[in-house]
């Protein structure tokens, strides 16, 4: 199956950096993924925990977008129960035509307690929310009728966009799912697109992948609708250099203050409890060997996309989870490898060169005069 490839901004930056250069680093990165051909990037919302610094990704996105040629630009994604139906349709269709139709609006219900609180938002309350709003945003975003309707937590009156969407026939729309079956029970009900976040961090439960497929396939039957596996993109944490070793060397102490500092002190996640009896010095080898990330080499990340592909079934795009273990160099860097080495292995851009090497090493005696001439210089050489 064709893979795309892109890359997943929360963005997360460890505390203690200049936020503004964050800021102007992200663009940067945005604009070389671009470069380099890759088909997405996506950006987080977030409000609190200090690590995941843009709480207003649309923003980020317009700015990338006149930076920007060809790469698709995602909310991944808008957190609906803090958000009016109608002002998120409004941006949608504004970011539509500022991208000149690479917007895919990403939607959930949002996974951060803090976040919830300061709103005043029952955290119970969540996804029954979104799932509210979001049939009411399709025919908002991709529709033709107007809209009343009242709920606990909005209202619409004859609701209707004054300002075409620039995509034909419609915005593509997908919803984020972070291992239950909720949200893949939506995207099959509407027919939405899928992200699915692949590896959560020690002390969580694995992500059965597979099944979160399956659990679009049937919620598609039950509702009358089709989900396509090109529309599915998982995320996961990536990081490649020229061999293994240094690609642990790049993102051993990034990945630390990650793991300790993101997900112990400031999620307050129970790390340790899928590392019982690991030494600190061990923690990043057995993150990878439990399938939490990908660190290593080229051919260390071909094959680690090839069994992602084999155990799922198949999907449509891989998507690099931006951590920043690594330097800000080491990260592009990784990125130039993904894009020029693992890529075509998947894509399929480099084939038809290969082939033509295939076909003339089957085919010499074609040409005798050729043949003649590596003979020749085979005798001057010896």
């Amino acid at each position: 199956m064709h893979t795309g490839f892109g890359a997943f901004l929360s963005p997360l930056h460890a505390p203690g950096q200049d936020p503004h250069l964050t800021i102007r680093r992200d663009l940067q990165l945005v604009e070389h993924l671009d470069e380099l051909n890759l088909d997405e990037c996506w950006f987080g919302e977030h409000h609190s925990l200090s690590w995941p610094t843009i709480g207003a990704p649309e923003t980020l996105i317009a700015a990338a977008a006149e930076r920007t040629r060809q790469i698709k630009l995602g909310n991944g994604v808008v957190t609906l129960p803090f958000h009016h139906p109608f002002h998120v349709a409004t941006r949608t269709i504004m970011l539509d035509h500022l991208t000149r139709g690479r917007y895919i609006l990403g939607v959930g219900p949002g996974a951060t307690p803090n976040d919830a609180h300061m709103l005043g938002l029952d955290a119970g309350e969540l996804k029954r929310m979104a799932r509210e709003a979001i049939p009411t945003i399709l025919e908002l975003v991709n529709g033709e009728e107007r809209i009343s309707e009242k709920t606990d937590w909005y209202t619409l009156q004859d609701a209707k966009m004054q300002l075409p969407r620039y995509s034909k026939p419609g915005i593509e729309m997908a919803i984020s799912s972070v291992g239950t079956p909720n949200s893949p029970q939506i995207a099959g009900q509407y027919g939405l697109g899928l992200l699915s976040f692949g590896a959560a961090p020690p002390g969580w439960p694995s992500t059965d992948l597979a099944q979160q497929w399956r659990y679009a396939e049937e919620s598609a039957e039950e509702h009358g609708q089709t989900v396509d596996r090109r529309n599915w993109r998982i995320a996961i944490p990536l990081h490649i250099a020229e061999t293994r070793e240094e690609a642990y060397r790049d993102a051993r102490a990034g990945f630390g203050k990650w793991l300790h500092g993101y997900w112990g002190e400031s999620v307050g996640a129970d790390v340790a409890a899928g590392l019982e009896g690991v030494p600190e010095s061990r923690e990043l080898e057995t993150t990878v060997e439990q399938g939490r990330a990908i660190i290593g080499s080229v051919e260390d990340a071909v094959e680690a996309i090839q069994r992602l592909q084999e155990t799922t079934g198949g999907f449509g795009t891989f998507l690099t989870y931006v951590v920043n273990w690594a330097s800000f160099d080491k990260v592009k860097r990784s990125f130039d490898l993904l894009a020029s080495e693992v890529a075509p292995r998947f894509t399929g851009s480099a084939e038809r060169g290969l082939d033509s090497i295939r076909w003339s090493k089957e085919n010499r005696a074609v040409f005798p005069h050729t043949e003649a001439l590596r003979k020749r210089l085979n005798g001057a050489t010896s």
